[in-house]
Parts: C-alpha cells; sequence; structure tokens
C-alpha cells in the first residue's frame, strides 16, 4: 500500500491537471493491479527510448522509499543494499533532512554565489568544526570536488613548492574511481571508461593502489600531490594493506606533496568511522566528500582543507552557479546533523562487524573473499560462478537490491540506519542465493 503523500503546486508553475497528473505518478495511482507489469515494463521502454542509455539498471522501478526500504511500482518492497552508492547513507527520506528541505525551498532556494545567504555560512562552520579542517569550498557533485581539489593540488605546486609553469604532476592509483569528467577518466586503468573519449589532460602518473614503495618511487620534484580512495569502492570495494595510508602519509611529507583523500564514497560513516582515513589515524591534506553529504536529497559536495591551501583561491579562480546554494547548504547541514545526533557512525560500525562476520561464514562455492570496512562490504566471487550480476538479479527476486562491480563482485552498502534484525533477514537471502548453482 501507498501511504497518501501531498504535492503543492504554485499555478504559476504547472496547470491542476498537470499537478493531479504528478500527484498520480508519485504515488502509483495511474496503475490497477491487471496492468502493473506492462507499465513497469512500460516505464522501461520509455526510458530506453527517451533516456541515453550510459547506464544498465537491475530492471526494477522504484516509486517511494523510506529508510532502509524501497517500493517499486507495483507495490513491492525491497530492501536497498546499495544506498545509491552512500549516498542515502541516512536512509531514504530522512523526514529531518526532508523537513529541512521543505522549509528552505519555500524560503529562498537559490542565489548564486553573486550574493550571500544565511545558510552557507552555518554550513562551512558546522562542517569545519566536524571535519576538522579549516576551511571548505561547496560544489555540487562528487566529480565537481575531486576536479576543485586536482585545480586547488596544482596551484599550490606552482605557487608554493614552485613547480615550473605546467609541468605539475598528480599522481593516482590504478583502480581508481574518482568521477567521469574528461580529465578524470583519462587517469583511469579502466579502458571502458576512457574508449573514444581521448585526448586526454596531461599531468598524471598511475602507479599500483596499496603499494607505498610505488608511490615514492613515481615521485619527482615536478610532482605536486598524490589522491587516493582510501577504500577503492567501484573498484571492487578493495583495502589496502593495514599501514597504508599511514606509510602514504609519511611518505607526502617527507617528499612536500599533498595527500588527497578521495572520500566521496568512504566517507561520511560508511566505513565506520566519519573518514575512513581515521582508521589509520591520518589526516589528508585535502578531502574531497559528497553523496551522502545530502542524505540522497540533493547534489552537495565539498571540498575540505586548511586556511594555507585553500585560500590559494581567490575571487574568480573557480566557482559554480548552484555550489553552496542556499538550499544545498540547509539540506547538508540537517544531513550532517542526523548523522552525527542519530549515532549513524557507530551502527556502521557495529552492525558492520555483524554483517563481514556472518559473511564470512558463509560456505558457497561461489565466495572468493569477503572483505569490507564498516557498512562498506564487497563480496568477490570465482569467475567460474558466471559473474556478480545473475545474483544480484537473484537477490532483486528474492526482496533485496544491490549492484555488481567490476564483473565480478557484489557490493554491500546499506543505509547506516540498519539494525540487527533487517541484517538477520537480509543474510537469509543473501546465503540462499549465493548457495545457488
Amino acid at each position: 500500500m501507498h501511504t497518501t503523500r501531498y504535492i503543492t503546486c504554485t499555478s504559476y508553475i504547472v496547470g491542476y491537471k498537470q499537478c493531479i497528473s504528478l500527484v498520480n505518478l508519485s504515488m502509483g495511482q495511474h496503475m490497477t493491479s491487471n496492468t502493473t507489469s506492462t507499465n513497469t515494463q512500460h516505464l522501461i521502454d520509455l526510458e530506453n527510448r527517451y533516456n541515453a542509455r550510459n547506464y544498465k539498471p537491475l530492471d526494477v522501478v522504484l516509486t517511494r522509499g523510506e529508510g532502509i526500504w524501497v517500493w517499486d511500482v507495483e507495490g513491492n518492497r525491497y530492501l536497498d543494499f546499495l544506498s545509491a552508492y552512500s549516498a542515502v547513507n541516512q536512509g531514504h527520506a530522512h523526514p529531518r533532512i526532508q523537513q529541512a528541505l521543505i522549509e528552505q525551498a519555500q524560503r529562498l532556494p537559490l542565489t548564486s554565489r553573486a550574493f550571500r545567504n544565511d545558510q552557507l555560512p552555518l554550513l562551512a562552520q558546522e562542517l569545519c568544526e566536524l571535519t576538522g579542517y579549516e576551511k571548505m569550498l561547496p560544489m555540487n557533485s562528487g566529480a565537481e570536488a575531486v576536479e576543485t581539489a586536482l585545480k586547488l593540488a596544482r596551484r599550490w605546486g606552482y605557487r608554493v613548492k614552485g613547480i615550473p609553469q605546467n609541468q605539475a604532476e598528480i599522481i593516482t592509483c590504478a583502480g581508481n574511481f574518482h568521477g567521469r569528467t574528461i580529465t578524470i577518466v583519462g587517469f583511469s586503468t579502466e579502458d571502458a571508461y576512457k574508449a573514444d573519449f581521448g585526448p586526454f589532460t596531461p599531468g598524471f602518473k598511475t602507479v599500483p593502489f596499496g603499494d607505498a614503495d610505488a608511490l615514492e618511487a613515481a615521485i619527482t620534484p615536478n610532482t605536486a600531490a598524490f589522491m587516493v580512495e582510501p577504500i577503492q569502492g567501484e573498484g571492487g570495494v578493495i583495502l589496502p594493506p593495514k599501514g597504508y595510508l599511514k606509510r602514504v602519509r609519511e611518505i607526502c611529507d617527507k617528499h612536500h606533496i599533498l595527500f588527497i583523500a578521495d572520500e566521496i564514497q568512504s566517507g561520511l560513516g560508511r566505513t565506520g568511522q566519519l573518514f575512513a582515513c581515521q582508521w589509520e589515524g591520518v589526516r589528508a591534506d585535502i578531502v574531497t566528500i559528497g553523496k551522502a553529504l545530502s542524505g540522497g536529497f540533493y547534489p552537495v559536495s565539498a571540498v575540505l582543507a586548511d586556511a594555507p591551501i585553500m585560500d590559494l583561491f581567490g575571487p574568480g579562480d573557480h566557482g559554480s552557479t548552484f555550489g553552496g546554494n542556499p538550499l544545498a547548504a540547509a539540506v547538508a547541514r540537517m544531513a550532517l546533523k542526523v548523522l552525527v545526533e542519530e549515532g549513524m557512525i557507530d551502527n556502521s560500525r557495529e552492525q558492520g562487524e555483524y554483517l563481514l562476520g556472518r559473511l564470512r561464514r558463509i560456505e558457497s562455492p561461489h565466495i572468493k573473499e569477503v572483505r569490507g570496512s564498516g557498512l562498506f562490504i564487497g563480496v568477490e566471487l570465482y569467475e567460474e560462478a558466471g559473474g556478480a550480476r545473475r545474483f544480484c538479479e537473484a537477490l532483486m527476486r528474492e526482496g533485496m537490491l544491490c549492484k555488481e562491480t567490476h564483473e565480478n563482485v557484489i557490493r554491500f552498502a546499506p543505509p547506516l540506519v540498519i539494525q540487527r534484525e533487517d541484517i538477520d533477514w537480509a543474510l537469509e537471502r543473501i546465503e540462499r542465493v549465493l548457495m545457488m548453482p
């Protein structure tokens, strides 16, 4: 059953009939019990016909979410074990974040940065006090945050380290995923991300992930920064060897280069700490965050750094029409509040330990390795298992939604509000599916 929801439509935005249509669509009222399957396929067909096919989603059409659960247009309920790639750490439609969005949307959604607003200063203060960095720079998407960090690192290389103009190098890791822009895919090691998109931005080197010696060997006088995901999410939830991040910090200090941590997926509680780097007591020079920064309500990202680095940007050097808008800032403020006040980071650590332990006890002939931190877990399958997607499709039929990555890895990353009984419910289905032929 769909709970009653109301959509307020102002007359100068849409007409009455359009408003009714929107309400009916959102509640699934345009469907009858006899036509739900037809309409599900109809929506899939419409997307395939009119939308760019740059994704390969599971064929479930979602219409509503609450907490850890989502419902499709046929009324079927699913446990979300992906959390929109960690963007929904706080759970779907968290009421406190929702209310903050509604209240701010009714007051003032956008000003551009040509004028000041009363929400951005408060977000800046609260985010810096929470994370321990002196400055933040707001953007919209994770890729924009990464691009911002790269620009900042290059400017630091020229103005602080004294690298000759246009000679700055940034080192990245094999298996990385930092976004989809031309520059970012240019230093990806995944051929599919790069095919037919060149030529690419110069100035990047690649070293193996988790190999501190290789990092040190790649550094030259022109190296400005090293950028790394503390845990490679899209790469298959790959964890580096213990002590790697601490060694990276020492190498960066020794050679006077910046340490950039991409915590867009791994940050904001996903691993059981505010930042994954904190598991080794490491503080990066620049941190990129996004996804859960808005609790799934709005695109919000940010770059964190101390003043000597961030102040290298002056007026006109970088910006975004929507970056730091009052609606985004109000949503992000509340998203951070509920993450901390409702104990979600501790819950991620506690429930993640339990889930990881139980998954490792599953005696499936398909499982090669189970690895993770907090509620950021990857189950790698043997190649002979026939790929991870068929298991994800089977889990969907069991009422669970997750997604394969790199062909043979199932990624498990439920919202951080999940409780023990929900995990037990999921484990019954996971074990059953992983035991199938």
